[in-house]
């Protein structure tokens, strides 16, 4: 499968967000390669959205991955769990694409690995924290580019029963904890909560 270019970023936030499901997120290590199939997303539309990152264009050492061109990876660390990101506005707008969870394709024994203790296979990678942790993606891809090795999205298999919903863990963010930019495959086991 094709590496996606970075004219494929070049799109709406929201229906990028919704054009990622079903594709594959693949990460390369020295361990080897391990990827999924992207079942869930979160778009994050800021300055004006108070859940975003970069809620009144706040720019900091690590929001400034999301100020440059779409396509870019933006990691972070929230509650000792590493999150991946796909930037996705356009220079100096910053916004950015949560993936919250894959489906297992390729390295199942890595990913099982990585994850030794759960029992149950769909726990591997339904949430934004295990499903780093299960393909070995960590804060040292930051600034990474999506449309080149070793952290790269390519096509993907096509979906139906995309389900839209607010987004999850996001209390603190007044009217914007209500914006239903949460996009997932409906019925996937390995959605997040």
């Amino acid at each position: 499968m094709d590496i996606l270019p970075q004219s494929y970023y070049e799109q709406p936030t929201l229906q990028l967000a919704k054009s990622l499901l079903g594709k594959r997120l693949v990460k390369e290590t020295t361990d080897g390669l391990a990827s999924g199939w992207i079942v869930e997303t979160e778009a994050y539309i800021g300055p004006h959205d108070q859940a975003a990152h970069s809620f009144g264009n706040r720019r900091t050492k690590r929001t400034e991955v999301m100020f440059g061109p779409p396509g870019y990876v933006y990691t972070y660390v929230m509650h000792t769990h590493c999150l991946v990101n796909v930037v996705s506005g356009k220079i100096n707008q910053p916004e950015a694409i949560l993936i919250r969870a894959v489906e297992p394709y390729e390295g199942i024994h890595l990913i099982g690995k990585r994850r030794p203790n759960i029992k149950k296979e769909k726990e591997r990678t339904n949430g934004p924290g295990k499903l780093t942790k299960a393909l070995g993606i960590d804060m040292s891809d930051y600034g990474g580019a999506f449309f080149e090795r070793p952290l790269y999205i390519t096509e993907g298999k096509k979906v139906e029963g995309i389900k839209e919903g607010v987004r999850i863990g996001i209390p603190n963010s007044g009217e914007a904890k209500m914006y239903p930019w949460r996009f997932l495959l409906d019925k996937n086991k390995f959605v997040s909560k």
